[in-house]
């Protein structure tokens, strides 16, 4: 059993470093078309997100207060260093 670990070990990891191999060379081989094609399509991301809790019926943020909610267990000392207390 000890001769026969190492030898299963190594052609599995052969394996799957040629696997990985194969995979990234699918990428390396896409021309640039199709490279700026998938720049320009749907999978790009948004710079923010927006929640829906903050539009209004058009859809336009709204510009009303929000209501804010600290709990008295916090571990935050940014009111302790102020000197603030809370109700």
């Amino acid at each position: 059993m000890t001769v026969l670990f190492p030898i299963i070990y190594s052609a599995a990891l052969t394996y799957l470093v040629w696997k990985a191999f194969k995979v990234m060379s699918n990428g390396w081989g896409i021309p640039e078309t199709e490279k700026k094609r998938f720049n320009n399509s749907n999978f790009q991301q948004k710079k923010y997100t927006i929640h829906p809790e903050l539009l209004d019926k058009s859809g336009n943020i709204t510009e009303e207060e929000l209501l804010t909610v600290r709990f008295s267990n916090d571990n935050d000392s940014t009111l302790e260093e102020r000197g603030s207390t809370t109700d």
